[in-house]
């Protein structure tokens, strides 16, 4: 305030206006008390002081209120003051009570409402802005364009009826303003009228005073009405706007909760292929090791051809080892055995995990409403997503642990054979080297094929999230159509998971009867080569020695091998728990989703009962129109019938007294001067 009074005085001596010490004295004692108000009143401003003032307040200030009550201001001095608050950015309440505003005020305040855009409040009680309709008229043009103006005080203006229809004619276009004080005027009855008409068609005005018009009291009370309704109304659509804000703002954390699952999901599952990839480049390195380790057998093999009659001592170690390899088939089968058992648990498990899903999806289904399909949707799907790469990835491991086990096999196979190959004679020996040199060659391509597959379904799962990201993005505009067809898709792929699961275990199943009678053969193979052992056991002593190096050594690997499946089995449970966490973050959700359906659907309701009170007020009101118009063509058509009559009878006495005037003497007479 003290640079204010400053800035005054600096003006005032550029312009070579002489201050006026009452307004600096009252500026100086505001700024000591009122803060950011300028308050003037009961000051009589001159039209110097008016200027300077309005130059001052044409650059922003730090003055929120302007009060100049009864300042006594001239026709000019109003003029060049109100002017100065075109542009002002930061006055938004001005007081002018008492001041004897006329036309030129008027036309002023007019140009004032067109051109500023912070004024919320203005108190123009006591002056006669409606004396002169023509300047009252622009004020309402400039209050019709104005975009900002909450309340206006018009009291004691002198406002007839033609004032009240041009302020009729703004307020239909004026959406701003909430509270509008018309009391002790002359608006009278058509202006009453008028005034009802436009606040049929204003929704903003809140609070409407009309005391000391001389309006009827049914006219008043639909203005009270009308105001009362508008209340409501805004009432309604603040709360509205505010839980449709806070429900856009939940929808949207939902989004990127779901954003961000999706990307934990897609990183777990990039992470397990890489470490697909480290295992398959580790078992690829194994298997370079158990070439090596056949190669060096091979170099063994021939050093015993130059060594047969040594191997006569070595019967005892063969032996041992036939004994070894007896225990080694039954602990062959008894771990066969427990993998199936487990297999047989874990699929039972998967069984009771997938009815329970399926019951849960149900009930959630029926409880899920329509405007919550959009989410359900998204949510199912990627459960259905999550269940089919769950399954592919058990899927994966299976042919995992097949592959390990045939590589065993193979392994065992060839362990026997070469064990027969060292029985017989040195051609049979390269026989059989070569033999197993086809073998390795097949078991590599086998492996390479396991890896092509693996590597297919790596892009495999790559494409089904690229088709995801797809279908999530197409998802909300075919939401409800969709419903009925994920449904059935839901129950196709339950079936196909059910088939798929019965046929994985017929296939174990199979492939246990295989080992099975693959373990007699090799048993029946055995009690065979017990005669032919007993002639070479002396022969195989050092070859025992050394099989039973690269027998440790498999083991080792095979060991190596298992910790690697229960690392993966292991992984693959928290991703499928981390999954069921998800699932159950989404169903929480859901639910409060459906609570916010509820809410919206009970606003939904109130708006929908006023409306139809609002439909039945109009209705009203057009039956009464109908009526009094009904009314109106009957007033009409009696005085249309009294107008005939009346020229019935006229015409009937013009016929008489002309009949008369023929038939009296004076007719007779005057007829022959004719």
């Amino acid at each position: 305030m003290e640079d204010f009074r400053r800035t005054y005085l600096r003006l005032c001596k550029e312009g070579g206006v002489e201050p006026q010490d009452s307004v600096v004295a009252q500026l100086q004692e505001s700024g000591a008390n009122q803060g950011s108000r300028l308050d003037l009143s009961g000051q009589s401003l001159s039209a110097d002081t008016c200027s300077v003032l309005a130059r001052a307040l044409q650059k922003d200030t730090v003055f929120t209120k302007v009060l100049l009550t009864d300042c006594m201001l001239s026709e000019e001095g109003a003029k060049v003051l109100l002017s100065g608050l075109f542009d002002n950015t930061t006055v938004k309440v001005l007081d002018l009570k008492g001041n004897n505003l006329r036309s030129t005020g008027a036309e002023v305040l007019g140009k004032l409402l067109a051109r500023n855009k912070t004024l919320h409040r203005l108190v123009l009680e006591w002056n006669a802005l409606g004396v002169w309709e023509e300047a009252f008229t622009l004020f309402c043009e400039g209050l019709s364009s104005n975009s900002v103006l909450t309340q206006l005080d018009l009291r004691n203006n002198q406002i007839n009826h033609h004032g009240a229809a041009a302020l009729a004619l703004a307020l239909k276009r004026n959406t701003a303003v909430q509270a509008l004080d018309l009391r002790w005027n002359n608006i009278g009855l058509l202006g009453g009228r008028t005034l009802l008409e436009a606040l049929q068609k204003n929704k903003s005005i809140m609070q409407l005073e009309m005391a000391g018009n001389n309006i009827p009291s049914d006219t008043l009370k639909a203005l009270e009405q009308i105001t009362g309704h508008n209340s409501d109304r805004q009432s309604t659509l603040r709360d509205s706007r505010s839980r449709t804000q806070v429900l856009s703002k939940e929808i949207q954390s939902l989004k990127e909760e779901k954003g961000r699952q999706f990307l934990g999901l897609m990183e777990t599952i990039d992470r397990q292929r890489e470490e697909m990839g480290r295992s398959n480049g580790s078992t690829s390195i194994q298997i370079g090791q158990l070439q090596e380790a056949l190669n060096e057998r091979k170099s063994a093999v021939n050093s015993l051809t130059a060594k047969l009659q040594m191997t006569e001592a070595a019967l005892a170690l063969s032996e041992q080892k036939n004994y070894n390899m007896g225990e080694l088939l039954s602990r062959v089968k008894s771990e066969k055995e427990e993998e199936r058992e487990r297999q047989i648990r874990v699929t039972k498990k998967e069984q009771e995990d997938s009815a329970l899903r399926e019951g849960k999806l149900l009930r959630e289904i029926q409880n899920l409403t329509e405007t919550n399909s959009q989410l359900k949707n998204k949510v199912e799907e990627l459960e259905r997503r999550c269940k089919s790469q769950q399954q592919q990835i058990f899927e994966l491991k299976q042919e995992l642990t097949n592959s390990t086990a045939e590589l065993k096999l193979q392994l065992a196979q060839a362990e026997d054979r070469l064990e027969i190959e060292k029985r017989r004679s040195k051609q049979a020996l390269q026989d059989m080297d070569s033999l197993r040199q086809k073998e390795v060659e097949h078991v590599n391509r086998h492996l390479e094929d396991n890896e092509r597959a693996l590597q297919e379904r790596i892009f495999k799962l790559e494409g089904q999230r690229i088709q995801l990201e797809e279908e999530l993005s197409k998802a909300k505009a075919a939401c409800v159509t969709e419903r009925t067809q994920a449904e059935e898709e839901l129950a196709k792929v339950r079936a196909q998971v059910r088939l798929e699961e019965q046929e994985h275990v017929m296939t174990l199943e199979e492939k246990l009867c295989s080992f099975r009678s693959l373990q007699q053969e090799a048993q029946l193979h055995c009690s065979q080569q017990k005669q032919t052992i007993s002639e070479l056991q002396a022969k195989n002593s050092q070859q025992s020695m050394e099989i039973n190096g690269l027998r440790r050594r498999t083991e080792e690997l095979q060991q190596e091998l298992s910790g690697k499946d229960q690392e993966k089995v292991a992984e693959v449970s928290r991703v499928r728990v981390e999954l069921q966490e998800q699932i159950g973050h989404l169903h929480a959700e859901r639910t409060a989703q459906g609570g916010f359906k509820e809410k919206i659907s009970a606003l939904e309701r109130e708006i929908k009962a006023l409306g139809s009170n609002h439909r039945e007020v109009l209705l009203d009101k057009e039956s009464e129109m109908s009526s009094m118009l009904e009314k109106l063509r009957l007033k009409e058509a009696e005085i249309q019938r009294m107008r005939e009559d009346e020229a019935h009878r006229a015409s009937y006495l013009q016929s008489a007294i002309l009949t008369y005037v023929q038939g009296s003497p004076l007719g007779h007479y005057s007829s022959p001067r004719k």
